[in-house]
């Protein structure tokens, strides 16, 4: 999950929300979003652009394409969608924002049905709330999580005393260590778990013994172990990086290339574990 939609906004929006109301972190009802759904499903134009910040101008990220508002109100209006199903993923405040992310089931037109994943942050600006940013993906290709209960980096483990162990498997069983650096606020990060356990992945996945190396609320936990193996965590997560069992590195990603794993396909993760895989 890529920071920008973190690091650009934080120092504007903190100060603001944090004597603000704020939506119930468990509540899957959030009243500015129904309002948005609301917007889409009557092509309300006026109403849904009303929705979107314009100081600060909200940020549109599709794959790893950047634009304003018009690009995200455009998607959903020219969908004209007869009715949307939507689950919430997540719904709670995080970093001075609304963080809620949702998949919706869109019924189009001609009666298909297109699946949308979309994370959208939204601020409270005044009596109103704005959304301020959004990652959106269409038609993914990789299973998108229900919920981001998972604990795939838990707090209270030794990353150190975790690598250390998997390198003796590693080299007694002739594998290599896939070491994944995250956080389980990272909806990325979660795609990409769905991914590793999927079944026809196991062939592969059974070439490594897997780390997962907690970032931290704060992006900065165990920075020096993403310094030790040339991760630069400010280019996103997750962030992959290989080892041989002897802890020589083998590989590192550097430039955020799995940071939005809810828009890769299957094809390109196998691609990559199978490159590095010991032979």
């Amino acid at each position: 999950m890529n920071r920008f939609f973190v690091i650009v906004f934080v120092a504007a929006v903190i100060a603001t929300l944090c004597g603000a109301q704020s939506a119930p972190a468990t509540a899957a009802a959030f009243a500015p979003f129904e309002q948005w759904k609301t917007a889409v499903l009557t092509g309300d134009a006026g109403g849904l652009r009303l929705l979107y910040s314009t100081d600060p101008a909200a940020q549109i990220r599709v794959k790893t394409i950047k634009s304003g508002a018009d690009t995200d109100i455009n998607f959903w209006l020219a969908l004209k969608p007869s009715s949307m199903k939507t689950e919430v993923v997540r719904n709670e405040p995080r970093h001075g924002h609304i963080s809620y992310i949702f998949r919706a089931a869109v019924v189009l037109p001609n009666g298909q049905t297109m699946a949308v994943t979309e994370d959208q942050s939204w601020q409270q600006q005044g009596d109103q709330w704005r959304i301020i940013s959004v990652e959106r993906v269409a038609e993914p290709r990789l299973q998108q999580p229900a919920d981001m209960k998972k604990n795939i980096y838990p707090a209270t483990v030794d990353a150190r005393a975790e690598i250390r162990e998997a390198e003796e498997k590693a080299a007694r069983d002739h594998k290599r260590v896939l070491l994944v650096f995250g956080a389980n606020w990272c909806f990325d990060c979660h795609v990409l778990d769905l991914a590793l356990h999927r079944p026809d992945f196991a062939p592969v996945v059974s070439h490594y013994e897997i780390v997962h190396i907690d970032i931290g609320d704060d992006g900065k936990k165990n920075d020096d172990l993403a310094e030790q193996f040339q991760v630069p965590l400010d280019k996103g997560v997750p962030a992959l990086a290989v080892i041989e069992g002897d802890g020589k590195l083998v590989v590192s990603e550097k430039n955020g290339e799995f940071e939005d794993a809810r828009a890769m396909t299957p094809e390109v993760i196998l691609e990559f574990l199978n490159k590095w895989k010991a032979e």
